[in-house]
């Protein structure tokens, strides 16, 4: 059994108290400790084949938790693959300078709106300076890999728009950005810094020097091989945490160490230590405020724009539109005999699984004789 952010919760105990955390940050990391315990309840398989028992516990589900985002991720990738156009795409990211990381600490709901906005403000002002309604998806990450406050959008560009015609065109065909890079960056600042000084003119003073001393920083990769690629790639991003129970390499009484890559060193792999509650902390930056979006849809991707007039323009481009396949019913295998399907007979709360229905044992492995 691997290690897990639940724990170091579990160790940390009653120490979560002394991290100075919101009451929201709280109820996050209390659901990820009761993720597939006794304490959400669970239910009772039996297997078609050999008639063994299977307890499985319920997962919390919050979009914080490290073990329930597969599933969202593939239902958000099957949902986006009918929404595809025969076109270049890009990968683009909005980084902000680490000037604004207090800020980001105390009022996140204002600077990650603002990354938001502004990152889109920037790529639809370019957009129509060549007469084109232009589109973005965008997926906020917060982190770096040592779980330092690292705000960026991971944002998928199609490269070009729409004409008031409601035709496609391309922004251009060698192969480069759609929009000059240094160009885009300098926009970007501009307008963050506008919105920041009209939403939050007192904090904007204290740190405007920092903001505009530096080069913010704006990357852009190359146009994908095709569009289906494109889906593929930002499901990568869409669900993913702060940090996946899989880098975490060790817990002992005082400290947790996790793995990392240290691009400041071509992305080598390290690995690093806190302590106990230095981690949680960390992780606990991470924690969007309530009801936060975190993946959002602009211009002719927003969910408007496709309900009105994407199937139109997919049809212009003589695209062959997938339907949405139903939903097998899943059917987990056995984890005894490996060839069986397991069928829900039971399904218990937090008091656990019925002595009368065990024999008396709650703890008897499924797959004993």
């Amino acid at each position: 059994m691997g290690f897990e952010v639940a724990h170091v919760l579990d160790k940390l105990g009653n120490g979560i108290e002394n991290l100075g955390l919101n009451s929201w940050q709280l109820r996050t990391l209390s659901a990820i400790k009761r993720c597939r315990t006794a304490a959400l309840g669970g239910h009772i398989d039996a297997c078609d084949a050999c008639g063994k028992i299977n307890i499985s516990y319920n997962s919390c589900r919050n979009r914080h938790c490290p073990k329930c985002q597969g599933n969202k991720r593939d239902d958000w990738i099957e949902a986006r693959t009918t929404e595809l156009l025969p076109v270049p795409y890009f990968h683009v990211v909005f980084t902000l300078p680490d000037s604004l990381n207090s800020l980001a600490i105390h009022n996140p709901k204002l600077v990650y709106n603002l990354l938001f906005e502004t990152a889109w403000a920037t790529l639809k002002t370019f957009g129509k300076n060549k007469g084109l309604q232009s589109g973005m998806i965008a997926v906020l990450h917060t982190w770096g890999q040592n779980l330092s406050l690292h705000p960026h959008l991971h944002c998928i560009v199609p490269g070009g728009g729409v004409e008031k015609e409601g035709n496609w065109k391309n922004v251009r065909s060698d192969g480069n950005f759609l929009f000059p890079v240094k160009a885009l960056s300098k926009v970007f600042r501009a307008k963050f810094c506008a919105a920041l000084k009209e939403r939050h003119y007192e904090q904007y003073l204290k740190i405007q020097k920092q903001l505009w001393e530096k080069q913010w920083v704006v990357f852009a990769k190359k146009p994908f091989g095709n569009a289906h690629s494109v889906v593929e790639y930002l499901g990568r991003y869409t669900h993913k945490i702060a940090i996946s129970n899989n880098r975490i390499k060790s817990i002992d009484t005082q400290n947790v160490t996790f793995a990392y890559k240290d691009y400041k060193q071509n992305g080598s792999k390290k690995q690093m230590p806190l302590t106990h509650g230095e981690f949680i902390r960390r992780f606990a930056m991470h924690i969007l405020p309530k009801r936060f979006v975190k993946i959002r849809h602009y211009g002719f991707l927003s969910s408007t724009w496709k309900r009105q007039k994407l199937k139109l323009l997919q049809e212009k481009l003589k695209v062959k539109v997938l339907e949405k396949a139903e939903k097998k019913v899943f059917m987990p295998k056995c984890p005894c005999c490996k060839t069986g399907n397991l069928h829900r007979i039971l399904v218990f709360d937090q008091r656990g699984p019925p002595d009368w229905y065990l024999g008396g044992s709650q703890n008897k492995s499924s797959c004993e004789k």
